[in-house]
């Protein structure tokens, strides 16, 4: 282990220069739903000033007044919205969690929309990350999406940083084709490029950055310093060991936004009897490979180490149906792309981790600016 090195290395924070945490709304139980209808149904009760009373909505959702927040005064900003459905937006809330946020400014108390609105003015990535960890866990707080984020989509301890691609000039969407520029630190490009004989693409670079974030041995020899601060990242100067490490990250964000190939044919299968769907009993049987959502049906085809498999501080496939007990398994090929997904996950950091080595014993110098 090479602290010295380490430390000489460019940041995330450096690298990617906007950057927030993720979204806290104070009020989840009300401005966060599992279904986009379920939270357009909430929304319509928040209208309704004239039918229903304020205390009726307070304890229902568990609304507080608060200094700087009034509910009174949040439902009428709200009401005065001609189409209050435009702020529903889907939300990364925990890993591969998407869930429907009402994104308005009366709600959330903590919008980031300095950082958010690149997210929603176009199509983006985001990579999501710790600046420390608080838990006894072992380091593995990385993870990229296309949409906003809550805080604590990694960690239930300490909050999730937000890191988008690219910034849109304006945060709408009303031209075609907005204009839209890296989220790159200015000397990042020209240095690579200088190093490469050619010029790496935004995504490029952040697929590097995200195989070395998935590498286990990186996570190993560092992880006393990536539990208190932002992770620091070798920039490789050999172009053909960029390429690779690019090329096994862009298959890794393609299987967590769960758009790759790869998912198909999947690892696990939904099975069992009758018409209960309903989480009820969560249970993991090893020497069979199946986790059991009630007592007739279950998926079958995920091994220990996927079912034990950790990004940030949760157990993934356990807390997705954790998340979701008392509810119906509505999805449930869902499910299998997720487990999916980390299983192919498991195959691309072994791979990763047999380049990774290279990636360290050249790279391209860094000055603080």
């Amino acid at each position: 282990r090479n602290l010295r090195a380490y430390l000489s290395w460019a940041q995330i924070a450096e690298i990617f220069p906007l950057h927030s945490v993720g979204i806290v709304t104070a009020r989840d139980r009300f401005a966060i739903a599992f279904d986009k209808r379920e939270l357009h149904n909430r929304i319509l009760q928040f209208r309704n000033i004239e039918g229903l009373p304020d205390e009726v909505l307070k304890q229902a959702y568990g609304l507080k007044d608060k200094p700087g927040w009034s509910l009174a005064k949040a439902r009428e900003r709200v009401q005065s919205e001609a189409e209050p459905d435009k702020k529903i937006r889907p939300i990364l809330y925990r890993p591969f969690d998407v869930r429907y946020v009402y994104y308005h400014e009366a709600v959330i108390e903590r919008p980031r929309a300095e950082v958010m609105h690149h997210m929603l003015a176009g199509e983006n990535l985001a990579l999501i990350t710790h600046k420390r960890e608080e838990l006894d866990v072992a380091w593995a707080h990385a993870l990229v999406t296309d949409l906003v984020t809550e805080h604590g989509v990694t960690s239930s301890k300490t909050t999730n940083y937000h890191f988008p691609l690219y910034l849109y000039q304006d945060g709408t969407k009303q031209e075609l084709r907005p204009e839209r520029t890296p989220n790159l630190a200015d000397w990042l490009l020209p240095k690579l490029r200088a190093a490469y004989g050619f010029r790496p693409s935004p995504e490029q670079v952040l697929a590097y950055i995200y195989a070395v974030l998935y590498s286990p041995t990186y996570r190993q020899k560092y992880t006393q310093e990536l539990r208190i601060d932002f992770p620091r990242v070798p920039l490789t100067a050999d172009a053909d060991v960029f390429r690779q490490m690019a090329e096994l990250g862009r298959r890794l964000i393609a299987l967590h936004l769960l758009d790759s190939p790869a998912l198909d044919p999947p690892v696990a299968k939904y099975q069992g009897t009758g018409t209960n769907d309903a989480i009820e009993r969560l249970r993991y049987d090893g020497a069979q490979q199946r986790v059991y959502i009630n007592a007739d049906k279950y998926f079958e085809g995920v091994g220990p180490e996927m079912w034990n498999y950790q990004i940030g501080g949760y157990q993934v496939l356990a807390k997705y149906l954790k998340d979701r007990k008392g509810r119906r398994m509505d999805d449930p090929v869902r499910y299998i792309h997720i487990a999916t997904a980390i299983a192919r996950t498991i195959d691309l950091q072994a791979q990763i981790d047999a380049l990774y080595p290279l990636a360290e014993s050249n790279v391209v110098p860094h000055e603080r600016r």
